[in-house]
């Protein structure tokens, strides 16, 4: 499948650091990125069913705009930061499934999971402008870092089934996956205060397409025969 992505917002070290700032607004957008998923699951009942999934989520590129005005004793200030880099993750995810009836051989459902995901940031750069009171750049980059979260999950999809054995789905999932992080963030001459960029409540709206296969399907329905009398 493939992921759409958001993050409710980027900080530098604690978000206090934020608070002598007169104005801030922040714009951040991540690319589409590839899902590949394997699982393994049972059928308890005709409408129910849980599985156990194991999932890579691809690297989305992602760039991000801070705009900002302050005040230092008096002296007015304004500047802009652009960030850049990629992310990833590991998922590991216990899910179930509420099957609502078939039509026309289509089964739509609902399901929910949990579990714990791996996200990693990298290749973050910090390049810096400041417009008043007179021009300066700077950069800073951090390295790689990951860390494991609670996730959670909510599905609903379709599925039809080709024969006894197999059935094919086309499924949305919404996603929580926590925060993310970067390593500690050095300036070009070395310099660094400790801090990292944070990611906070990182989500993402997917599109899977897959296929269910039964290892033991049961036998297949056969209609009952017909009714035979005898004269």
């Amino acid at each position: 499948g493939f992921s759409n992505q958001r993050v409710k917002d980027i900080h530098y070290g604690r978000e206090s650091a934020y608070t002598p700032l007169t104005s801030f607004n922040q714009d951040s957008s991540f690319n589409s990125a590839g899902i590949f998923g394997l699982g393994v699951g049972y059928q308890f009942n005709n409408w129910f069913r849980a599985d156990l999934i194991g999932q890579y989520r691809g690297n989305s590129n992602f760039t991000a705009v801070d705009r900002f005005t302050g005040n230092a004793s008096g002296t007015p200030y304004s500047g802009q930061d652009n960030y850049s880099g990629s992310k990833s993750e590991w998922l590991v995810m216990v899910n179930g499934y509420v099957d609502l009836g078939t039509w026309w051989g289509v089964t739509p459902f609902i399901g929910a999971g949990v579990g714990t995901a791996q996200v990693k940031i990298s290749g973050f750069p910090d390049t810096g402008i400041n417009t008043i009171p007179f021009s300066t750049t700077s950069y800073a980059s951090a390295p790689s870092d990951s860390r494991w979260n609670f996730a959670w999950a909510a599905h609903a999809g379709l599925a039809y089934r080709v024969n006894p054995a197999l059935t094919l789905e086309l499924a949305y999932t919404y996603l929580n996956m926590g925060d993310g992080q970067t390593g500690v963030l050095t300036a070009y001459d070395g310099a660094t205060t400790g801090n990292v960029f944070k990611f906070k409540d990182i989500t993402s709206h997917d599109i899977k397409f897959g296929m269910r296969w039964a290892i033991d399907p049961g036998p297949a329905y056969l209609p009952p025969p017909p009714l035979v009398t005898k004269g």
